[in-house]
């Protein structure tokens, strides 16, 4: 897979009045296109400072980052926002405008018109199975559909990179769960690269390519290749001896981290 996105020697500090927080310690991290990586690591580690630095929302104190062969040395640039899409533990969406003028929101504020972007609005609303709820206001939907209307929102303006902070954080299990699946077919359609921060190291084993651990202080301290292959990834996975090989690894890991 081609590179998609370099990160050299991020470090993030935060002032705390005559204090300084290190949020951030020389994160060296390379991503490659169609890739959907996850991020585990303790609360206030980072993990959704890093996604923001990432998406250009954050700039870093130190480092840079190579995207389509530029270097930016002071964060990445109003003028590349268009490259990314945001997913949130909220969803966000608009209560006074439909499921389809939610997704018509990133088209407005991207200035991006014409017959190809309504046909986008409806193909994306598509993909996530919501093609029946275009004219349904938020407040009528699901948890987990208002979710799916969020991540058919983020990915309608055909960005090059899906940001998720805790996608399904809010949601109850069987929800969370069943949109895990959902977020997996999403992957296989889009081809998208995806970078999602999540708590659950069963559901970063379900749709992830590559599992990223940081530690209290900020660090990368494991790289994980998730190699269960796609089509063992279904209702049976907890039976599959990769699968369980590699939970046991990020268990360990993740205990070790907090103790």
């Amino acid at each position: 897979m081609k590179e998609l996105m370099r990160l050299q020697g991020i470090c993030k500090v935060f002032d705390k009045g005559l204090d300084e927080l290190v949020c951030l310690d020389d994160i060296n991290l390379t991503i490659l296109e169609g890739e959907y990586v996850c991020i585990l690591g303790p609360s206030g580690c980072g993990k959704s400072t890093l996604l923001k630095i990432i998406g250009g929302i954050e700039k870093p104190t130190l480092g840079s980052i190579v995207m389509d062969e530029e270097v930016f040395e002071d964060g990445i640039p109003k003028s590349h926002l268009k490259d990314f899409g945001f997913v949130f533990q909220q969803h966000n969406l608009l209560e006074w405008r439909t499921v389809q003028k939610n997704l018509r929101l990133n088209l407005e504020i991207f200035r991006l018109k014409g017959s190809e972007w309504e046909k986008r609005v409806e193909e994306m609303l598509e993909i996530v199975g919501l093609q029946d709820y275009a004219n349904i206001y938020p407040h009528e939907l699901s948890g987990g559909m208002k979710q799916r209307t969020g991540i058919a929102r983020a990915l309608v303006h055909d960005p090059k990179v899906l940001i998720m902070d805790q996608p399904f954080g809010a949601l109850d299990a069987i929800t969370r769960n069943m949109l895990s699946y959902e977020m997996l077919d999403i992957w296989k359609k889009t081809q998208k690269t995806m970078i999602m921060v999540t708590n659950s190291v069963e559901e970063a084993l379900l749709v992830s390519s590559r599992i990223l651990v940081m530690n209290k202080k900020g660090e990368f301290i494991s790289k994980i290749v998730n190699d269960v292959p796609l089509k063992a990834r279904d209702e049976k996975i907890a039976y599959n001896d990769r699968y369980n090989e590699l939970r046991k690894k990020l268990d360990d890991i993740v205990h070790e981290i907090q103790e």
